[in-house]
C-alpha cells in the first residue's frame, strides 16, 4: 500500500442560505485558497474528483459546472461521485493506490437552500414502497430516535448533551453556522420539531463547500511539514429498507471502523458528520471512542451541515489538528442515506 496523506484543506463558512452566489461561486474562493495554501495549481494535480448532488441543483449534470471553479483546460483527469466529498476522497485515494496519480484534488459542494431539503432527501428512499409516501428527513430520523429512546439505548438528556457540547466547541470555529452556550436544560425545554426531535437535535441546513489535496509518499513530505497520513479508510452500506436493519446501532460504522483500524491505537480527536444527536451517539459507540477522545472540536455536523461537503470537511478538520500537533491520531466519519445507512471511516496519523 502506498502512503497517502492530506496535505491541504480549505472550506467556506456554512450558511443557512447563500442568496447571492450559486454553487460555483461558493466553490471558487475555496479552490483559490487551497491553491495559495499548497502552492499547487490544477496543472499539478494528477487527478480531480468531486462530490455533489444534481438533485440539490435541480438539473442534470449540474456537477459539471463545478469544473468552472477548477479549470478544465488544459484537459484534466476528472471524476465525480453523486455522494458527499468524502466518497470522492476515497475514489482519489484508490486512484493513488493504483499508481495512476501522485497528487489529487478533491472537493464537495452543495446549496440545499434552493429547495425543500427534507422532502428532496426522500428521493433516496425505496422508490416503490417508501418514496411515494414522501416522508421527510426529520420524520424518518424521528422514528429512529423514538426506537432508541423506547429501547433504552439512549436518553433525551444524552441527546441534549451532545448538541450542547458540539455547539459549545463550535464557538472557536469561524466557519460554523450554529454555535454558542447551550445547556441541556434549555434544549429539553424546546418544543418538538418532529417528535421526539427538537430543533437543537437536528443539524442546520447549510450551503457550503470544502476541498482537500492528497499526495503520496515523498511528494506529501514536500508539501507539508507534518502530513496527515491516511492509515485506514473504509465505507460500508446497509440495506435501504429500514425494517431489515437494527436502527439502535450503526453496524456499518462498526464494520468500517474495524476495517480502517480505529481500535489499533489511541484516538485523540474524532470528527463526526451525524446530522442528528441520537445518530451522533450511535456513531460514537460504533467507533468505540473513549473518554479521552475529543469529539467534534469543530462542532461537527450539528454546527454546520453543508450537504455534500460536510463529510469531507470532517476529514479536513482532523488533518488540520494533526498538522498543528494538537493530535497524533484522529478518526473522521461521513454518512449518507437515511438513519445512517452508509458510513465512511477514515483514520489519520501524524509522524
Amino acid at each position: 500500500m502506498r502512503d497517502v496523506a492530506v496535505v491541504g484543506f480549505t472550506q467556506s463558512p456554512s450558511m443557512r442560505s447563500e442568496p447571492d452566489r450559486n454553487e460555483v461561486e461558493i466553490l471558487i474562493p475555496v479552490i483559490d485558497a487551497l491553491r495559495k495554501q499548497t502552492g499547487l495549481t490544477s496543472a499539478d494535480m494528477d487527478f480531480i474528483c468531486s462530490g455533489s448532488s444534481d438533485y440539490l441543483a435541480g438539473s442534470s449534470f449540474a456537477f459539471v459546472s463545478g469544473l468552472d471553479a477548477v479549470g478544465a483546460w488544459p484537459p484534466v483527469c476528472e471524476s465525480h461521485v453523486e455522494m458527499d466529498g468524502a466518497w470522492a476522497l476515497y475514489e482519489a485515494w484508490v486512484k493513488i493506490q493504483m499508481g495512476y496519480a501522485d497528487t489529487a484534488l478533491v472537493y464537495g459542494f452543495g446549496k440545499p437552500s434552493m429547495g425543500d431539503l427534507p422532502i428532496t432527501m426522500a428521493l433516496q428512499l425505496d422508490p416503490y414502497s417508501v418514496m411515494p409516501l414522501w416522508p421527510d428527513t426529520l420524520s424518518i430520523a424521528g422514528l429512529q430516535a423514538r426506537h432508541c429512546l423506547e429501547k433504552g439505548i439512549l436518553t433525551f438528556e444524552q441527546m441534549a448533551a451532545a448538541a450542547a457540547r458540539d455547539r459549545g466547541h463550535a464557538k472557536g470555529n469561524p466557519n460554523a453556522q450554529v454555535k454558542g452556550d447551550f445547556t441541556v436544560e434549555g434544549i429539553l425545554a424546546e418544543p418538538f420539531l418532529a417528535n421526539p426531535l427538537r430543533k437543537s437535535d437536528c443539524a442546520p441546513i447549510s450551503d457550503g463547500a470544502s476541498a482537500i489535496v492528497l499526495a503520496a509518499g515523498d511528494r506529501a513530505r514536500e508539501l507539508s511539514k507534518r502530513p496527515a497520513w491516511i492509515r485506514g479508510i473504509e465505507h460500508i452500506c446497509e440495506p435501504m429498507d429500514l425494517g431489515v436493519r437494527d436502527l439502535g446501532r450503526s453496524r456499518s460504522t462498526e464494520m468500517a471502523a474495524a476495517k480502517a483500524g480505529v481500535g489499533k491505537g489511541k484516538i485523540d480527536v474524532a470528527e463526526l458528520s451525524a446530522p442528528f444527536t441520537h445518530q451522533e451517539i450511535l456513531v460514537e459507540r460504533a467507533l468505540g471512542l473513549g473518554p479521552d477522545t475529543k469529539v467534534n472540536p469543530s462542532g461537527g455536523a450539528l454546527a454546520g451541515n453543508p450537504l455534500m461537503a460536510v463529510g469531507l470537511s470532517r476529514i479536513g478538520e482532523c488533518a488540520t489538528r494533526i498538522w498543528s500537533g494538537e493530535a497524533d491520531r484522529a478518526v473522521a466519519h461521513a454518512t449518507s442515506g437515511p438513519c445512517l445507512q452508509q458510513n465512511l471511516v477514515c483514520v489519520l496519523e501524524g509522524e
